[in-house]
């Protein structure tokens, strides 16, 4: 590791996207890997980006009606077993607790892999009237699955970081209406702040959350086609709320089975802003989400007379701070003045601005930007102005040819044998006519390795040719989206 720190990258995106992926977390100081296979550490780095992407989430949320809690980490079997769809759906990837020291338990107990089960045993003491309704909770917490034969850091994991939402509604409409509006906001948070554009839908019933009556989703595309699920939410219905027990009193004075719903996003997130804005110089980080937005590097001799280079840097450090951005002065001594901006590129941070005694002297700066690598002057007394309008020009950058790259990968296959080339040729997003039997998504999967990543929300308006089913040839059902994924 030691020795590794001492290199640039030295993997090239475009040819080796896991080695250069791999090489950019160890590198830049984001991670490092657990003892147990599967599992990693943030180091404060890493942890930085997550804390922004958490308050972005967090103030969201807050804003419309919901409220933090937390629950406890372990839930006994029995419990998961309530619904056997869900436990049936989870019970592969599930860690046990089966001892306390030396003494066996007498009932097994999961390492959460997801909320649902003691969140709902708890919400049926919670809930009694319409009145208490509706309930909209979110945990910030972690969760296990036993993802031990294909990790990838961020990507899968036997532990990850997220949140996770639970709701309570008095109906189906309102329930439908909380997914929506939380699918909306995740598109919203990915575009405006990590510059990742998505296509949504629908899931396919196969690939639907297990225990949910519908799921929607988020899909992005990396730089290799490979597909990756960002964001899900849930309409539950009453799957969960009839075992648990979650009933509520009505304005009829009836008692009725409430409607639910579950959503969530992980660190998934920093995986996918790494895949998709990094280059070969390392991470490219959008602004709103990157721990160091501006980082100032003085540039003088040691020994030199003029040292008014450091009191001006840090008097420009405060200025930009006061402004609210986030900001950083490098005044190790111990590297040169190239070295530190090669250790901040291949770091991301957005705009480096080097100041030197010609520049303290003009009333300039120049600022360069980590997107293109462009450098400009400015003047010092724009500095606050500028600095922020090359931060939103850093970020529209970023989003604009990330969505550029999306709609690169973005195909239609009408017959069976173009769906195989593209899906082998690992174009990336292929849609094509389904007749909605889940033996024809079977066998496209076990043929191809592409799944439905998604049913988009409006059918696409293709020519007569595509309404059969891409496999079979029946009458299409719907015209979904085919990727292999993370």
């Amino acid at each position: 590791m030691k020795i590794q720190k001492e290199y640039g990258i030295t993997a090239k995106k475009d040819e080796n996207l896991s080695d250069w992926y791999s090489q950019v977390l160890l590198k830049t100081d984001l991670i490092d890997y657990g003892p147990s296979k599967g599992f990693i550490v943030l180091k404060p780095y890493g942890y930085s980006i997550w804390e922004a992407i958490k308050q972005i989430i967090d103030t969201r949320l807050k804003d419309s009606g919901h409220q933090n809690a937390y629950l406890p980490t372990v839930i006994p079997e029995a419990l998961l077993r309530k619904e056997e769809e869900h436990f049936s759906g989870f019970n592969s990837e599930v860690f046990w607790i089966t001892k306390a020291g030396d003494n066996s338990l007498q009932e097994k107990l999961a390492l959460r892999p997801t909320s649902e089960a003691i969140a709902y045993s708890l919400f049926s003491n919670w809930v009694g009237s319409y009145k208490d309704l509706p309930l909209k909770l979110n945990f910030w917490n972690s969760a296990m699955r036993a993802e031990i034969k294909s990790t990838k850091p961020f990507i899968r994991n036997s532990e990850f970081l997220w949140q996770e939402g639970h709701t309570v509604h008095t109906n189906n409409e309102e329930a439908e209406a909380e997914v929506r509006f939380i699918l909306d906001l995740y598109e919203m948070i990915l575009a405006d702040y990590l510059g990742i554009p998505v296509l949504k839908g629908f899931k396919s019933r196969k690939e639907k959350f297990v225990g949910a009556v519908a799921t929607t989703t988020l899909e992005g595309i990396m730089p290799d086609g490979k597909a990756i699920q960002l964001a899900t939410s849930h309409n539950l219905g009453q799957n969960f709320s009839v075992p648990f027990e979650i009933k509520f009193l009505g304005s009829d004075n009836r008692e009725h089975f409430a409607w639910q719903t579950s959503w969530g996003v992980s660190w998934r997130l920093i995986g996918a802003s790494i895949m998709i804005h990094g280059d070969d110089r390392g991470l490219v980080l959008p602004p709103k989400i990157a721990p160091i937005q501006v980082v100032l590097v003085p540039i003088y001799k040691r020994g030199q007379t003029d040292q008014n280079v450091i009191p001006s840097s840090v008097e420009f450090a405060s200025e930009l701070r006061r402004a609210g951005i986030r900001v950083h002065l490098d005044i190790r001594d111990e590297f040169t003045a190239g070295w530190k901006y090669n250790d901040w590129e291949k770091k991301g941070v957005p705009l480096r601005i080097n100041i030197g005694p010609k520049e303290i002297l003009k009333g300039e700066l120049e600022v360069v930007r980590r997107d293109t690598l462009q450098k400009e002057t400015i003047l010092q007394n724009s500095l606050v102005e500028r600095v922020t309008e090359l931060l939103d020009l850093v970020h529209n950058n970023l989003l604009n040819k990330a969505d550029q790259a999306l709609r690169r990968r973005i195909t239609h296959a009408s017959n069976y044998d173009q769906l195989k080339e593209m899906i082998q040729d690992q174009v990336g997003f292929v849609s094509a006519g389904w007749c909605g039997d889940e033996d024809c998504e079977i066998s496209i999967k076990e043929e191809t390795g592409a799944d439905i990543r998604l049913i988009p929300f409006e059918r696409n308006n293709k020519s007569d040719s595509t309404t059969r089913c891409v496999y079979c040839g029946k009458n299409t059902e719907s015209i979904p989206v085919f990727a292999r994924a993370y």
